[in-house]
Parts: structure tokens; sequence; C-alpha cells
């Protein structure tokens, strides 16, 4: 009999329930669908901080779910025996005003001040790198170091292998509920959490994709002109993403990644001759407060909620399972309060 019951195997799932092994807790997560078959399963993978000021309980958890993501996926990683595509190669912004030098150079102060002396965000005044380098009309960019990379593909597929390889730990397409539940049921989890407690609780954002085969490994990925280029330790770039609140078909694409694939070439022309690997659409959790909704479920005993990762889920899932496995298996609220489901009662 397991423990805990973890409805949803994607990324917060499945964080979840590794998370829960470490502790000595038998799991059992439940799918119909599998590993990494709703927006956990893209194809783009940026880890990047919100911006060092101003300063909030939000950005604070952020940063100490990023900083402890290197371990996080480097144990995963050596257990599975699969790589997730993880890589703190930082990341690379343009600016286009002389505003956006002025505030980027009084971001370095607060980042010093918030992140610590571990990583940088820097205004430099030349591009580290000419091939790997957009436009910046002002000449100036922002290098931060704390950003990372993964294949979210490849890194659920890592915790789903990792997770089945040891004991006390099983992933399925049906089964009872046993023990604690925790719901981790992304877009239309959110959805039903609505219905059910009769007011707006979160809905989907559709996002497409793009990835190309061209190999930047190890260059930084770049924010600009509302793109994220990503590149992939094995080789290729993703362009993304579009965010659609309002879309028919969940999980196609259409002429949306045409345009994205047309603006990543015109900011990096060394794509112009990539070969498009794929297009990818999906649609991501988000939450009304745009912070993961965490804790248990009211009026609900023994049920548990993690849902509204958003665009940040991945950067988030390491803390987020933390701080609710904290709760559940050590009767400890960690679960900072503009995430927590007391919003819900």
């Amino acid at each position: 009999m397991a423990d805990l019951t973890i409805c949803g195997a994607g990324i917060f799932g499945l964080s979840i329930a590794w998370e829960a092994l470490q502790r000595g807790a038998r799991v059992t997560v439940v799918d119909p669908n599998g590993p990494g078959a709703g927006a956990s399963g893209g194809i783009v993978g940026a880890l990047q901080p919100h911006t060092p000021e101003p300063w909030n309980e939000k950005k604070q958890f952020q940063l100490e779910s990023l900083c402890r993501a290197q371990d996080f996926w480097s144990e995963v990683d050596a257990k599975s025996g699969v790589s997730s595509g993880y890589a703190r190669v930082g990341r690379l912004q343009p600016l286009r005003t002389e505003r956006e030098v002025e505030l980027a150079r009084s971001r370095s102060h607060a980042a010093r001040q918030n992140w610590g002396d571990a990583f940088d965000w820097e205004v430099l005044e030349t591009c580290p790198s000419p091939k790997w380098c957009p436009p910046s009309p002002t000449g100036f960019f922002v290098r931060d170091t704390l950003s990372a990379i993964l294949n979210p593909q490849d890194a659920t597929r890592s915790l789903a292998t990792a997770l089945c390889a040891r004991d006390g730990a099983s992933i399925v397409a049906d089964a009872p509920l046993e023990g604690t539940v925790i719901w981790a049921t992304g877009w239309q989890g959110l959805l039903d959490l609505s219905d059910k407690f009769d007011k707006p609780v979160g809905n989907g954002v559709k996002g497409q994709a793009i990835l190309l085969d061209h190999n930047a490994a190890h260059e930084p990925q770049i924010y600009a002109d509302a793109l994220h280029v990503i590149p992939h330790t094995n080789g290729t770039v993703a362009i993304g993403s579009t965010s659609e609140r309002v879309f028919d078909a969940p999980d196609t694409t259409d002429d949306q990644v045409d345009d994205l694939h047309a603006r990543a070439v015109e900011l990096l022309p060394v794509l112009r001759d990539a070969t498009v690997l794929a297009r990818w659409a999906g649609v991501r959790p988000r939450a009304n407060s745009r912070a993961p909704l965490l804790g248990p479920w009211p009026g609900r005993q023994g049920h548990f909620i993690a849902n509204g990762g958003f665009k940040i889920g991945f950067g988030m899932a390491p803390k987020c399972a933390e701080v609710l496995l904290d709760m559940i298996l050590e009767d400890r609220d960690s679960i900072p309060a503009s995430f927590h489901t007391n919003s819900l009662a």
C-alpha cells in the first residue's frame, strides 16, 4: 500500500514523488497518459529567475529552488542514466534603451544583495559571443549566471526512469487512491478546482514552440523580443513560446510557430539554415495568483494540491516538492502565504 498517491505525472507530480522517496515514503504516481504527457513534455526548458528587485517571498522561494536544481538533477540523472539536459549556462539579454541600461545597472546592486555572491547580474558593454549575439540598439547586454536550462522531455524521462529504478515507487495508468493523495493534475485540474470551489482558481495558457537542429551547446540562453532561445546540450535549439489565453485545440500548432521561427532568425541569423526538428504545443497551468498553488485541499481530509507551475514550473519544482512534503510528512508548514491553498477556503 502506498503512503502517497500522486495524481499527475508532470514535473510537479514526479518531483514530489522523488522527494518523497528520499524521505522513505512509498509512492504511486497515477497518470492515464504517462509521464510528461502535458505541458511538462515541452521542448523549451528555460530556468530563469525573476528580476532581483523588488524582492519578495516568491522570488526568494524561486532563488532557493534554482540553487537546489543542480544537485537535484545531478542525483536524478545519476540514478536514471538519462541526461535531463540540465546546465547552468546563464542568460543574455540585449538592452534596447538607455533607460533599460540604467535599470539593469541598478539591478546589479540588487542581485548582489538578494542573490549573494554565488551569482552575478552584470551589464556588459560587448557581447561575450559574437556568433551567438542578438542585436542591441544600445550596445549593452545583461548577463546573469543564475539562469539554467534543461530539456523538459528528457528531464521528465529521467525522473520517471529514476523513480522506477527505486524500490517503493511506481508509475501507473490507474490505481486506487491509497494513503495521502496529492493532486498535481495541471490546467484541467485548475478548471476542476474552479468548478468545485465555485470561483476562479486558475486556467490554462497555451504555448507553442519550435525545435531547430543547430548546435550552440554551452552558449548562454537568450531572452530578447519576448523570445526564449534555448541552446540545449544535445545540439538543438528551442524557440518559445506563445501565450494564448484563448485557444480551440490544446495540442496543435499553427502559423504562430512560423512567426516564432522568423523572429528567432532575425535575432540570430546563424539559425537561418537550421532544420526544423519539431513543432510543439501544450497548455500550461496558470493559477490566478501566477504563483504555484500548494497545500491542503480545503474540506477534503488527507488530500493536497500541487499545481500552477505555469512558465516557472521546472524551476520551482524542487522547492515546491520540499515544502509540500514538509507539511505532509513532518507536519511543518513552510509554504509561502502567496502560494498557499488557504486562499481557496
